[in-house]
């Protein structure tokens, strides 16, 4: 080609917006094509970023935001206009509650039939605002590498979230001259943000005279890869911690001042605690009474400014990276050789460990019982023997993800995925595809172990067809009690579906009975178990183990009635403020 033909040759809106992602670093896209997006799937694919093809806008959201976390680099969820941007909203919301980077990109109505009642005509730029940091049109096709650059540094500067761009099918189709193109290099990570020393000496000072010091890891400081950090912190000065539930694997769960089997305990009771990137939401009781001691002093560590004060009024203000500021407050104690180790001698250790070696004692018993149909402690007890000790775990449910909480250990950082602080019910297929194929490129012998129960299935259950398609070996194990929470046996649907309307005699939370979920992974080359007895759960699970190239399905039958064992507080309840 000569030189005028160089500078005179065109490229289309499609490949400027797949290159510009590429240059900032985007890997991967997910996905449902249609008009008018379908060149941009082509052209990413062009460009080296894999695609990834989804049955349901809602699960490639899920998914895109899911490696997000994983990786710390936002990944594309694509979708069609209209419909398609509203499915994907639902991903958006996600994220941004769970301040994971996602990028979503939308196709919309050609500008020139705009207001004129366009196929999927959606009002999609203003639709998005609401769910994410950044949400616009590029002025220009020369102009999208600038709205890309600022969509990536959005998403992932401060606290993360989700993006969105909006391309009008004559943009991905357009053309423009390529010498017009500015391609916009990528900024470099995020900056350290440090606390004020003075406040990081006032936080030290307020751990060193407690008499019952906690500390909180959340999914903050998973995200933020400060497990180096918070383990120096730990392990010299020797305080109890307790994980968020994706915050557990940051210290390990079997770590010895792990307070996990004592949250309720170490919650009431605790007078100081350092909460590490978590915020005081539903989650962890909004930091009142009677969850919480009505005295403790909170010593809030947070990205985001805002964020502190909310709720309960820190003792201490530590705004920063939790890196950085777990870093600071290591270093602070370093500088008072000999003033403060924690005593696992002391009443406070003595009264947690009293409650952990209570709590545990009432697990093991019902993890011994194996009477048919299972209850939930005996089937994991199984399944938390067999899975390998560095698989990522994807758990959601409503008694299967809050007993998987405690049952299902962690080792290792960002390695559990859940329903998370918007307590989404759905995700599970999305993260579990998302976290193999993250596996596969990243750690290639580590395994994908998703764990949900059969409502939680059924949300994206057609997302096993997208695994299989992509040879993806991961172990969906189904807690199946043949409904929400819980169900009712076989007999009493049947005389609920014969004594009556159904609509009116079936109830609310029932699903049909011991359906056989293991069946559908069979359609598409993958292997299904059904199981019953802690024998057969034994088998299946050293079967799919050894299943190195296709996904598994094991679907346990678990006691309808079966709920979690007697506990003070559960997760979902309301504070007494």
């Amino acid at each position: 080609m000569t030189t005028r033909e160089s500078r005179d040759s065109h490229v289309d809106g499609a490949t400027i917006l797949a290159r510009a992602f590429k240059q900032q670093g985007v890997e991967y896209m997910f996905g449902i094509v249609g008009v008018p997006v379908v060149e941009v799937a082509t052209a990413a694919q062009a460009e080296g970023i894999k695609f990834i093809a989804m049955r349901n806008e809602q699960a490639a959201s899920y998914a895109a935001s899911a490696i997000g976390y994983l990786t710390r680099k936002p990944a594309v969820c694509l979708v069609v206009s209209g419909p398609g941007l509203v499915h994907a909203l639902a991903g958006m919301a996600n994220a941004m509650e769970n301040c994971w980077p996602l990028l979503v990109v939308g196709g919309s109505v050609d500008t020139y039939q705009e207001a004129m009642g366009g196929f999927q005509e959606y009002p999609q730029v203003e639709a998005a605002r609401r769910y994410s940091k950044f949400s616009a049109r590029p002025s220009s096709l020369d102009k999208i590498p600038y709205y890309v650059e600022k969509a990536y540094r959005e998403s992932t500067y401060g606290r993360p979230g989700a993006c969105y761009l909006d391309l009008s099918g004559d943009m991905i189709a357009g053309t423009v001259k390529e010498a017009s193109v500015r391609y916009v290099p990528p900024r470099p990570p995020p900056p350290p943000v440090l606390s004020d020393p003075e406040n990081v000496k006032s936080a030290v000072d307020l751990l060193v005279y407690a008499e019952k010091p906690l500390v909180i890891i959340g999914k903050g400081a998973a995200y933020a890869g400060a497990e180096g950090p918070i383990s120096r912190l730990i392990e010299s000065t020797g305080l109890p911690f307790l994980p968020t539930p994706m915050g557990k694997g940051v210290m390990p769960d079997e770590h010895r001042l792990c307070v996990s089997a004592a949250r309720s305990r170490a919650l009431q009771e605790a007078d100081v605690i350092l909460l590490l990137g978590a915020r005081l939401n539903w989650m962890l009781h909004f930091g009142a009474p009677p969850r919480f001691n009505p005295r403790v002093k909170i010593i809030q560590v947070d990205i985001q400014i805002e964020e502190l004060g909310n709720n309960v009024l820190p003792a201490a203000y530590l705004p920063g990276d939790v890196s950085s500021v777990t870093t600071q407050l290591y270093d602070e104690f370093q500088r008072r050789p000999g003033q403060f180790k924690f005593n696992v001698n002391s009443a406070w250790w003595k009264t947690l460990k009293a409650k952990i070696d209570a709590n545990q004692e009432t697990v093991q018993s019902m993890s011994k019982d194996h009477s048919v149909p299972l209850n939930y402690y005996a089937a994991y007890s199984e399944v938390q023997s067999a899975i390998p000790k560095d698989c990522i775990i994807i758990n959601e449910g409503s008694n299967t993800m809050d007993i998987g909480r405690t049952m299902l250990l962690n080792q290792h950082p960002r390695h559990r995925l859940d329903a998370g602080t918007f307590g989404t019910m759905g995700v599970g297929l999305g993260f579990a595809l998302a976290a193999a194929i993250y596996c596969r490129d990243y750690h290639p012998n580590k395994r994908v172990v998703c764990v949900e129960g059969d409502s939680a299935f059924g949300f994206s259950g057609m997302e096993i067809e997208t695994i299989a398609r992509y040879r993806l070996p991961v172990i969906i194990i189904i807690f199946n009690n043949n409904g929400i929470g819980y169900g009712i046996s076989e007999e009493e649907f049947k005389l609920a579906q014969q004594s009556g309307d159904p609509l009116l005699t079936i109830p609310a939370k029932s699903l049909c009975p011991n359906t056989r979920y293991e069946k559908l992974i069979e359609a598409f080359g993958g292997s299904g178990f059904f199981v019953q007895t802690t024998e057969e759960l034994k088998a299946s699970l050293k079967a799919a183990l050894k299943n190195t190239t296709m996904p598994s399905v094991i679907n346990i039958m678990i006691n309808p009635q079966a709920q979690r064992k007697a506990q003070e507080f559960f997760w979902l309840t309301k504070s007494n403020m």
